[in-house]
C-alpha cells in the first residue's frame, strides 16, 4: 500500500476512535464570529480558561463588536484583558485586526469570509501579530472554511504515532492532514478538538497510556510512562 494510503486510513482510523471515546467536541465555545476571532488571539500562550476571563471582561463593558474595539482606547482593551498574558500586545493585536477588518471590508465579517480561503490567510498573516496557528483558528471555526490547525498537541500526538517527522513544520504537518482527509470544515474542526482534549487529559508530556483508546500503533505506546 503506498503511503499516501498509508497515512490516510491512519488519520481516518485515529480520527475516528478518538471520536467514539470523548464524542463531539463543539468547538469553538463562542456565541459569535468575532467572538471566536477574539478568543483566537487571546487564548496564544495561555490557557482557554485565562482567555475566557478576558472575553468575560470584554462582554461586560460592551467590548466584543468590531466598531466598540476600534473606537476604545488600547488601554480599556488591556485592563479588560489582563489574565490573558501580556495583555498589551493583546490589545494591539485586537486593534490591529479591526482595523483591517474596518478599512479592507467595512467592517463586515461577511465580505472578508466571502473572499478565497487562501488569498484570506495571507492577509491574516500579514496582520501583525497574527500567526499560522491564529488565523487557522480563524478561517476554521470563525469563517467555517477548511484549513486544518496545528498546535503543540498535534505536533507531539503525531510524532508519538509515527505520522509527523520529529521538528516537522507547521505547514508540514498541516498539509499532511489537509492532503490526506476529505476538505472538510466539521471534520477539521472536530478532529484538531478532540486531538486537544486527547492530549490534554491523556496523551500529556508524561502520558496515561492505560487509559489511551488509541494506542494501537503507537510508536511511544507503554504502561511506564517512558515514551518519545
Amino acid at each position: 500500500m503506498k503511503r499516501g494510503k498509508v497515512e490516510r486510513k491512519s488519520l481516518l482510523a485515529i480520527y475516528n476512535r478518538l471520536l467514539r471515546s470523548y464524542g463531539p467536541r463543539e468547538w469553538w465555545p463562542a456565541k459569535t464570529r468575532f467572538e471566536v476571532i477574539v478568543g483566537a488571539i487571546l487564548t496564544q500562550n495561555v490557557s482557554w480558561h485565562n482567555a475566557k476571563i478576558a472575553i468575560n471582561n470584554l462582554k461586560r463593558k460592551e467590548l466584543l463588536l468590531p466598531k466598540s474595539m476600534l473606537k476604545a482606547p488600547y488601554r480599556q482593551i488591556a485592563n479588560c484583558i489582563k489574565s490573558s498574558r501580556f495583555y498589551n500586545q493583546k490589545a494591539k493585536k485586537l486593534k490591529t485586526f479591526c482595523r483591517y477588518l474596518a478599512l479592507k471590508y467595512d467592517g463586515s465579517l461577511d465580505k472578508m469570509f466571502f473572499k478565497d480561503m487562501n488569498l484570506l490567510r495571507n492577509e491574516l498573516l500579514d496582520l501583525k501579530g497574527i500567526g499560522k496557528e491564529t488565523a487557522d483558528c480563524i478561517l476554521l471555526y470563525a469563517g467555517k472554511k477548511p484549513s486544518f490547525v496545528v498546535d503543540a498537541y498535534t505536533k507531539r500526538f503525531l510524532a508519538r504515532y509515527g505520522l509527523g517527522k520529529e521538528g516537522a513544520s507547521y505547514d508540514e504537518i498541516r498539509r499532511l492532514f489537509m492532503e490526506n482527509l476529505p476538505k472538510n470544515v466539521y471534520l477539521y474542526n472536530e478532529y484538531h478538538a478532540l486531538i486537544v482534549h486527547h492530549c490534554h487529559f491523556v496523551c500529556k508530556s508524561k502520558p496515561q497510556c492505560a487509559i489511551c483508546s488509541v494506542n494501537q500503533n503507537c510508536l511511544g505506546f507503554t504502561f511506564s510512562g517512558s515514551i518519545i
